[in-house]
């Protein structure tokens, strides 16, 4: 099957809430021994290699094992077990390609094992699983059964910036331009499961003088929604009387934001919020398939001057793809 045929077969997943799952290990964890199974979502990763000659970089973050040279492309390579804090006794042997963030960077791991298809319903969100900040979810592999594997999916955004901060845009007015003038009295609904991008996106609505409502997951989200739905029937009103955008990334435990977009856009209830998708899967073939599911705005993560000009493209009625 060709890389295209492998994106839309993994696009027509995420329309029905399921995504696949590249599990691999990192080591034997301080607390336990074991070796445990993390994973991260297929679309995020190019592909898997044997760990290839790696060149130390001078003075640089002591999780970042240097740079390789990828067919071509020099990226940067990130000692993940020593992120996490695990031991691999097999040494790092491989390595994971990824893409996402509009950054190309590798993983050096223990090993890889399989690819998983999963509902994003058998992955319990971080906070409610008392996961650590590298920790966006724990998914159950084997669905409600008692004895099911557990898999950590990591927070990959958050250990990039760790390792490899970039020299961060300043988050201000002169940055993200005007006030962003919404609706009286109505504020924009969010939903992201990372900590470092609800981080970035509450500095940035904040720089906007944008009001805002913080959920973690599109389940959140949609819970959100009805409750407002619920209120605006009550008061006589509209839900966009009350709610002017929804900001939604896509993958999140739960319910992702494929679904969270198509759940709205198909609610007669919700008519006329414009919906805009926010997120790190920024391969172009990924973008051009993200923009396929209805969304009125598609923007990248870490971009607050990008996010604000999406935002006020959407809410002037101009559609942004």
């Amino acid at each position: 099957m060709s890389q295209d045929k492998d994106i839309e077969e993994r696009t027509r997943l995420a329309g029905t809430n399921k995504f696949e799952l590249l599990l691999f290990r990192l080591g034997e964890s301080p607390s336990t021994g074991e070796r445990e199974l993390y994973g991260i979502n297929v679309f995020k990763v190019r592909e898997v290699l044997v760990m290839p000659k790696i060149t130390a970089l001078v003075n640089s973050h002591e999780h970042l094992m240097g740079v390789a040279n990828i067919r071509g492309q020099i990226i940067p390579v990130i000692n993940l077990p020593a992120v996490v804090g695990c031991q691999p006794k097999k040494g790092l042997s491989i390595l994971m390609v990824t893409e996402f963030a509009r950054t190309i960077q590798g993983f050096a791991v223990e090993d890889v094992r399989e690819i998983v298809r999963l509902d994003w319903d058998q992955v319990l969100p971080a906070e409610s699983s008392h996961a650590g900040a590298l920790v966006t979810g724990i998914a159950r592999l084997d669905g409600a059964r008692a004895d099911t594997r557990l898999a950590q999916v990591l927070d990959v955004e958050e250990v990039l910036r760790d390792v490899m901060p970039v020299t961060k845009e300043e988050i201000n007015r002169e940055v993200v331009g005007p006030e962003l003038l919404l609706p009286e009295g109505t504020s924009i609904l969010v939903a992201d499961d990372s900590h470092v991008a609800r981080a970035v996106i509450e500095l940035g609505l904040k720089a906007m003088g944008a009001p805002f409502v913080m959920t973690h997951t599109g389940r959140q989200a949609w819970d959100y929604l009805q409750a407002a739905a619920d209120k605006a029937k009550a008061d006589g009103t509209r839900v966009k009387d009350n709610i002017s955008v929804v900001l939604t990334d896509l993958e999140m435990p739960e319910m992702d934001g494929f679904t969270l977009t198509r759940l709205i856009k198909q609610d007669a209830r919700f008519k006329g919020i414009p919906v805009v998708i926010h997120s790190s899967l920024t391969g172009t073939t990924n973008e051009n398939h993200v923009k396929g599911v209805g969304a009125d705005g598609y923007v990248g993560k870490f971009s607050p001057r990008e996010l604000a000009n999406t935002l006020r493209q959407v809410l002037a009625g101009q559609v942004s793809h």
